[in-house]
């Protein structure tokens, strides 16, 4: 594949062993490296992720008609058509080669918590259309969070903080989770003509829990600064979810741990994710760990509350909804 000349060895955590302290070691030792790691034995059986996966490609079979009904909305729930997100308007020459979907934590519109950014309805595709595609998309959501969960003490625990510190109600135990489904069109990505299955980036938030198929694409650039970059290939791994950490972890951990950049490169085959992106409360004042700062390293990043930080980065990324409106 065009500008990856190998493919990254990446740690690999197991959820259900019962030596906590080698998987912490293996988790901070890939925190600090790559910020990218696979987990497994995470306890969502194959068998319901392929249902997921299924139910995925049957909405981005609909026609495009039909998928736009449900364009997303300011509230970032729905569809996103191909192009529509720039993630590095530095190289590429149009938007990503990519459709998506965003599904968030569902709230009654009567709900006060319903008016704040990122939480209220979802937009779902019609029952009779898609019968059953909600109650999958919804159990998996609340699966996945699970999953974050048993990630997010062993995080804890390699930056010397309590097992419990990131579910406290300012944190990830009041989220914003988002689950996205992705499908990449079959077109071969070019970086020397900017074409781009997914621009280079960084996630935004706490973590990201990555479900793919057996399609390669994704890759990672451990040092951004170098010239040239290297990128290396992250290859699925049956089984397991492939986890990234956040721009949010990495200002909480003051660099300690990092949020590497990434993208996707097309090779000319239908390609299916699913990342499940997880961040803090609206509320949540990320600033740097009591863990992570001393006298010889003080905090390198001001206070920022996460509503904040997340609005901006979705304003610079996304088209403006406007430019549909003639569609």
């Amino acid at each position: 594949m065009a500008n990856c000349k190998k493919v990254s060895k990446l740690n690999s955590i197991d959820l259900s062993s019962p030596h906590i302290p080698t998987s912490v070691s293996l988790l901070k030792q890939a925190c600090m490296d790559s910020g990218f790691f696979y987990v497994t034995n995470h306890g969502i059986c194959e068998e319901f992720m392929d249902i997921v996966f299924a139910e995925s490609k049957k909405f981005f079979d609909l026609p495009l008609e039909e998928k736009m009904k449900l364009l997303r909305n300011e509230k970032h729930r729905g569809y996103t058509p191909a192009l529509d997100e720039l993630l590095d308007p530095a190289n590429q020459l149009h938007g990503d080669h990519k459709e998506g979907f965003y599904i968030g934590i569902e709230l009654p519109e009567d709900d006060p918590e319903a008016q704040r950014t990122f939480y209220g309805s979802n937009l779902w595709p019609n029952s009779d259309i898609l019968p059953g595609w909600r109650e999958t998309m919804e159990k998996y959501h609340q699966l996945a969070l699970e999953v974050v969960k048993k990630i997010a003490r062993l995080i804890a625990l390699s930056l010397n903080l309590d097992a419990n510190f990131f579910e406290g109600p300012e944190m990830i135990g009041n989220p914003i989770a988002i689950l996205r489904l992705l499908h990449y069109e079959g077109k071969v990505s070019d970086p020397s003509k900017g074409i781009y299955g997914a621009g280079a980036h960084s996630d935004y938030g706490f973590m990201t829990l990555l479900a793919t198929d057996s399609v390669s694409g994704l890759q990672i650039c451990k040092d951004k600064d170098a010239k040239p970059q290297v990128w290396e290939s992250v290859e699925p791994l049956k089984g397991a979810f492939v986890v990234n950490l956040g721009d949010m972890l990495e200002r909480w951990s003051n660099c300690i741990f990092r949020s590497t950049m990434h993208r996707v490169l097309g090779n000319g085959q239908e390609r299916y994710s699913i990342p499940y992106f997880v961040l803090p409360s609206h509320d949540c004042m990320v600033e740097c760990l009591p863990t992570c700062h001393s006298k010889q390293n003080p905090p390198k990043f001001p206070p920022i509350k996460c509503e904040t930080y997340l609005l901006q980065r979705y304003r610079d990324t996304h088209a403006e909804l406007s430019t549909y409106n003639e569609l």
